[in-house]
């Protein structure tokens, strides 16, 4: 799967989100190690604490599927360019990519794709 396909399945994603109190809709799609792609959007709650950014949900979504490594994610917002990942996705996604190898953070900017890798936007992470 291509870069453009997997921002593509992450814009459908987007479509698909639950923010009536942000008003801010997030579609993620994830390409895992096997190949196989996840989706998963944002869907907020009355109480904003138990939120789910759509990263996370795609992670969920992944590891349900017996993933254990991700290669690439997708994330899309209708509202904002360069919807880059909040600091609990960045770590959560972090779990899940392979120390030998990087993990991309793909992200859309007018028309153009920019590509970030985990570790630029997650130096120094939380490792066990």
């Amino acid at each position: 799967m291509t870069y453009e396909e997997l921002m593509q399945k992450a814009i459908e994603a987007s479509q698909n989100a639950y923010a009536p109190y942000s008003n801010f809709p997030v579609g993620a799609c994830i390409l895992a190690e096997s190949g196989n792609h996840y989706c998963g959007c944002n869907f907020e709650n009355g109480s904003l604490g138990m939120t789910i950014c759509a990263e996370r949900n795609a992670v969920g979504t992944a590891i349900l599927n017996g993933e254990r490594k991700i290669k690439a994610i997708a994330i899309y917002s209708p509202k904002q360019d360069n919807c880059t990942p909040c600091g609990a996705c960045r770590q959560v996604l972090h779990e899940f990519c392979d120390s030998d190898t990087e993990l991309d953070v793909i992200v859309k900017i007018g028309d153009e794709l920019k590509v970030y890798t985990l570790a630029h936007l997650l130096p120094e992470s939380f490792t066990l």
